[in-house]
């Protein structure tokens, strides 16, 4: 992909310092993921009229924390007086939630919006806005992605993407329905506003 020009008014650097801060954080097939959720938010974000300066950003930092310590993520839900019920719950819900904190902290990026996508980009919310939308399919199509309907799912988010946000609520709930496993509320909600339209 060309290098993109960052305007300074998201993340004070460019694209090339953005990617160095993420990668040292992250395992190779890590972050290999996060360059390609990048490429799928930025062809989604140029479909759908959204910034593709911050689908760029919400992207490269979404899974930001996905390989930091359950003591990391703890000690951020206490210092900042985060959801007490966060504390019941691990990696898969904190690295969103929780992982904003850290990017804001730690790259100094503001932009709520970013900040909401990235919180969002697991559970999805009952309110997203078009770039949370975005971060969360593209999150989920990337084209390293291989489960029943990902062509399917890929192309609907090309043509609604309302409704591939229900098709992804709709099948991560039966997946952890299937699985037994606890589901986090906010998977519930958004499965309740976006798949049963």
């Amino acid at each position: 992909m060309s290098e993109m020009i960052y305007t300074g008014r998201y993340f004070d650097g460019s694209r090339a310092e953005l990617i160095a801060k993420v990668q040292s954080g992250l395992s190779e097939y890590r972050f290999n993921h996060v360059l390609r959720v990048e490429a799928m938010a930025i062809a989604l974000a140029q479909k759908w009229d959204v910034n593709p300066e911050k689908a760029s950003i919400g992207a490269l930092t979404h899974d930001y924390a996905k390989e930091r310590s359950d003591a990391d993520f703890l000690a951020v839900i206490a210092a900042k007086h985060l959801d007490a019920d966060l504390v019941n719950w691990g990696n898969y819900i904190w690295h969103g939630v929780v992982g904003a904190e850290m990017v804001a902290d730690e790259l100094h990026i503001y932009d709520q919006e970013i900040l909401d996508a990235i919180r969002q980009h697991t559970t999805g919310a009952p309110y997203m806005t078009p770039l949370a939308k975005i971060i969360y399919m593209a999150d989920f199509v990337e084209i390293g992605r291989d489960f029943p309907g990902v062509a399917e799912v890929r192309q609907l988010a090309m043509a609604d993407l309302d409704a591939s946000v229900g098709w992804q609520a709709k099948h991560t709930l039966e997946y952890l329905l299937k699985k037994e496993t606890k589901v986090y509320p906010a998977s519930v909600y958004t499965y309740n506003a976006w798949a049963t339209k």
